[in-house]
């Protein structure tokens, strides 16, 4: 079992009714999947809220970094950074900003 650490945004964590950097238990592999399961099992009222429902597709302005690299087009299944399964680093979860 991995403690990952995961910085949300404000929208998120207001929602979440938690604190802004938040701890999980990952069991397995540390990937993208993992932690968004473990966190929407933590916290269901942000099931939705960063990846699709039915797809689970990541929502198109909502991005992750890890280790100052963004990796929110890398299969979901990817590995996270070492130092994010660790918990020496967060996983940085970001709202992108948009409009004209």
């Amino acid at each position: 079992m991995n403690t990952v650490r995961v910085v949300l945004p404000y929208s998120l964590y207001t929602l979440a009714r938690s604190a802004a950097e938040i701890e999980l238990d990952v069991a397995g592999p540390v990937t993208l999947a993992a932690v968004l399961d473990a966190l929407e099992a933590a916290y269901p009222m942000l099931t939705g809220a960063l990846r699709d429902r039915a797809t689970g597709q990541r929502r198109p302005l909502v991005r992750f970094f890890a280790c100052q690299d963004d990796q929110s087009n890398l299969g979901a299944d990817a590995l996270l950074p070492d130092e994010v399964a660790a918990g020496r680093e967060p996983l940085l979860v970001v709202g992108a900003i948009a409009g004209g």
